[in-house]
């Protein structure tokens, strides 16, 4: 009898600490052999933030283990943009999980898990469990297509996402089990027929144990505030929020003196800087995005992170952002602008809440920052701290979801 049960986990977009983005499957991935599971993670060999292409010229695939955690890059082509060439990025992938040759490197697997962002892989993955007689658990990280059209990328009766909706609601009847990000996900899952005791709440998390609160940053203002975000420069983080508030404070009467940095890459982030100067934003600073495994060392720079959503009709299911918990894994205080159903920061009392788009609110925020007592802020930092040592915790994430496995065999 085998010590472990076998787990491909289907990301297209999966990374590993040495890239910027999301690590979510890797941060899991490290801690399911304590619960009895062997993972193994399928992903595109193009890098989403980057178009880094990891395979060689003459490689169509490759198994890589990064810190014990096994990756099956699958070739891709590298693509710029939302446009046709990252629809074909996803077909291909799509197409490239179904060939017998490349998974003949991994021991057949016990259960599979396709994971969304879209539902072209997560289909290949379904297949992919027909194929070995194994349970099928289908992960919603993003709610396609009603994303794309609660952004304004889709026409919602148009035959496009009345086609992806066929999909999405065949994927949800097919699985075993079904595991959301968004904590009031279910309620949208509900409409397809599906019951509530189908539908798992795994958020994002973080893998606390890479979090040296000890060390000392290699950066800092000699004086005022450092306003920090780290993360996607895409719609839906209306970082344009954050520069109009940045401005409004500036046109106050003697305002205190605030620096923000943004650091990352994204389809947004050109048009942001033609913002930034437009606005002659001399205290805004926007930098390259830096590898996961040196987020904490970055975070140890920052007095008090910011992020801003979008207003839209997506967050009534909630958030769950792999970079909030950073923020509040690094035990400073946090600034957000957002309509979410769900808000940690409030939950935690780790920082400020303002309504999403309420440009003069966040200024205002900014100054009550700024002028707090240290101690204060100190202890909203921890209170983040403690926050996500209990509720995002990798660790216990990765039990959760061992759990659910389980009991789909």
């Amino acid at each position: 009898m085998k010590s472990k049960k076998n787990v491909w986990i289907v990301n297209h977009y999966a990374q590993t600490p040495s890239g910027p983005g999301g690590t979510r499957h890797f941060q899991l991935s490290q801690f399911l052999p304590e619960y009895g599971w062997k993972p193994f993670i399928l992903a595109a060999s193009t890098e989403h933030h980057t178009g880094h292409q990891r395979l060689d010229s003459n490689q169509t695939f490759r198994l890589d283990t990064v810190e014990r955690v096994p990756f099956l890059w699958l070739f891709a082509p590298s693509y710029k943009g939302n446009g046709l060439g990252r629809i074909l990025n996803m077909l291909i992938f799509s197409i490239q999980l179904l060939k017998p040759r490349p998974v003949r490197l991994l021991p057949p697997p016990d259960l599979i898990i396709g994971s969304s962002v879209h539902p072209f892989a997560v289909w290949s993955a379904y297949l992919l469990s027909r194929k070995y007689r194994v349970p099928f658990i289908f992960e919603v990280r993003d709610l396609w297509p009603q994303t794309l059209i609660d952004f304004g990328k889709l026409r919602n009766r148009g035959i496009a996402a009345i086609l992806l909706r066929k999909l999405e609601a065949f994927l949800y009847h097919k699985s075993n089990a079904i595991i959301t990000l968004l904590p009031n996900a279910y309620r949208y899952i509900q409409r397809f027929g599906i019951k509530r005791d189908r539908v798992y709440w795994v958020p994002n998390g973080v893998d606390l144990s890479r979090w040296d609160l000890s060390q000392k940053p290699s950066y800092r203002d000699r004086d005022g505030l450092c306003l920090m975000y780290f993360g996607s420069f895409g719609l839906a983080n209306s970082l344009e929020t954050l520069l109009y508030a940045m401005h409004a404070l500036s046109e106050r009467d003697n305002p205190p003196l605030v620096r923000l940095r943004l650091i990352g890459d994204g389809p947004m982030k050109s048009s942001l800087e033609s913002l930034a100067v437009r606005l002659k934003l001399t205290n805004v600073i926007f930098e390259k995005p830096v590898m996961k495994k040196d987020i904490p060392s970055l975070a140890a720079e920052a007095d008090c992170f910011v992020v801003a959503l979008m207003d839209s009709p997506l967050y009534n299911y909630g958030i769950s952002l792999n970079k909030l918990y950073d923020y509040m894994a690094a035990s400073k205080p946090v600034i957000i602008a957002s309509g979410a159903v769900n808000n940690p920061i409030a939950e935690a009392g780790a920082g400020f809440s303002v309504g999403p788009g309420d440009v003069s609110a966040l200024a205002d925020a900014f100054v009550r920052m700024a002028q707090l007592d240290p101690v204060v802020r100190n202890k909203m930092g921890k209170a983040g701290r403690t926050y996500v040592e209990q509720h995002h915790d990798s660790r216990f994430l990765a039990y959760k979801l061992a759990k659910i496995m389980n009991g789909c065999l």
